[in-house]
């Protein structure tokens, strides 16, 4: 089996991206299914989800088959036109999705002026924040632990106080918290323009991740 480039399996990588993940959205520990695992979406949805790292054409539209009911979604690693093909006509296929992974190492960073910095940890979740002057929570972003990964989570940025490099900002501090907490590898699903961003700080792509969601009432 072929490795990634922090020498682990695309299996253990997807398996600790779950784990992390779940940590991060405060749902239930993902249970195992053949070839990936299931689990909560994480709120405000109620859906679930079946993640594959593992899988040919003909499981992949049996799992389509047996989760065409509303509520439920399908994710793998691999090509998204192989998921396309899979899944009825009747499913929305998600935005674009990139699993990357980095190994940690000690990071500086610098808050611009104007903004604060906030970083609290609770347990296997860290949570960063940076607020402007004006009281604004300007952007945010969450890691989730999973032993010696570290699941990043929900970057994002208000509109207003974009383009003044608090994306790097969430990325760079969390990086450095993880390292510190003794994580080794990070892990994320970074959309097609968040992954110009990661690959800018050193992230490495290891495989598409695309979704599907079945039909809704």
């Amino acid at each position: 089996m072929s490795t990634t480039p922090t020498g682990h399996t695309l299996p253990d990588l997807v398996m600790a991206w779950g784990r992390g993940r779940a940590h991060s959205r405060t749902t239930a520990r993902p249970e195992p299914v053949e070839g990936g695992f299931r689990v909560a979406v994480g709120p405000p949805s109620t859906e679930t989800r079946e993640v594959f790292h593992t899988y040919t054409p003909e499981t992949l539209a049996a799992a389509a088959e047996r989760l065409d009911v509303p509520g439920r979604q399908i994710m793998i690693a691999g090509p998204t036109a192989l998921l396309a093909a899979a899944v009825p006509s009747t499913w929305t296929m998600d935005d674009a999705g990139h699993l990357m992974t980095t190994e940690f190492t000690p990071t500086s960073y610098t808050v611009p002026e104007d903004y604060r910095l906030l970083l609290e940890t609770e347990g296997p979740l860290t949570v960063a924040r940076v607020f402007h002057s004006n009281g604004d929570l300007a952007s945010s972003a969450r890691l989730g632990r999973d032993g010696e990964f570290g699941v990043f989570d929900k970057v994002v940025t208000a509109p207003a106080h974009q383009r003044r490099g608090l994306g790097s900002l969430m990325m760079r501090a969390l990086t450095g918290s993880a390292h510190s907490q003794g994580m080794r590898f990070g892990l994320l699903v970074g959309s097609d323009d968040g992954r110009a961003l990661y690959e800018h700080l050193g992230w490495h792509f290891v495989s598409d991740f695309p979704g599907a969601r079945s039909k809704r009432d």
